[in-house]
C-alpha cells in the first residue's frame, strides 16, 4: 500500500508546478532566425569535400565552397568557392579569406571584400557600399 503522505506531497508539488506554468508568459509566436557561432571554415557546413581548383562547378548561389584535393598551385585542403567569370561557366576558384556563418545584411567593416555562408547557405559577400554589410555574393 502507498503512503498517504507521500501521494499528498507529489500532488500539492504537481498543483504548484501547474500554477507556475499557468502564469509563465509564452514565448514570442516570430523567433529571430537561428544564427550559429561560426567564424571560420572549420564549422561551416555542406563544405564540398575533394574538389580541384579550376574544375567546373555547378551552384554559385548556394553552399559555393569546397576544399581543394588538387589542381594548379593549389595545397590539399585550400578553401575554393564556386564562381562563373563574366558569363562563362562556372568553375572553382581560390577562395578570399571566409568568416564562416553570417547573417545577410548585418554589417560587417572589418572584413570588406571577403566572403561567408548564410545560415540556408546562401554565398555572401561583405560590401562597402555606403555600410559595409553581407551582401548575396552570386550578383
Amino acid at each position: 500500500m502507498q503512503n498517504p503522505r507521500v501521494m499528498k506531497a507529489l500532488v500539492a508539488a504537481a498543483l504548484a508546478a501547474g500554477a507556475v506554468a499557468g502564469v509563465t508568459p509564452a514565448a514570442p509566436s516570430v523567433a529571430d532566425p537561428y544564427v550559429p557561432m561560426c567564424d571560420v571554415p572549420a564549422c561551416t557546413p555542406g563544405i564540398a569535400p575533394n574538389v580541384v581548383l579550376g574544375a567546373p562547378c555547378s551552384n554559385t548561389t548556394y553552399f559555393v565552397f569546397g576544399s581543394a584535393v588538387a589542381g594548379p598551385s593549389t595545397l590539399p585542403g585550400r578553401l575554393v568557392y564556386c564562381a562563373s567569370p563574366r558569363r562563362y561557366e562556372p568553375r572553382w576558384f581560390r577562395s578570399p579569406e571566409m568568416h564562416g556563418i553570417k547573417e545577410e545584411n548585418s554589417k560587417c567593416d572589418e572584413y570588406s571584400g571577403e566572403v561567408a555562408q548564410a545560415p540556408d547557405g546562401l554565398f555572401l559577400t561583405c560590401v562597402a557600399d555606403g555600410e559595409t554589410r553581407w551582401r548575396r555574393g552570386d550578383l
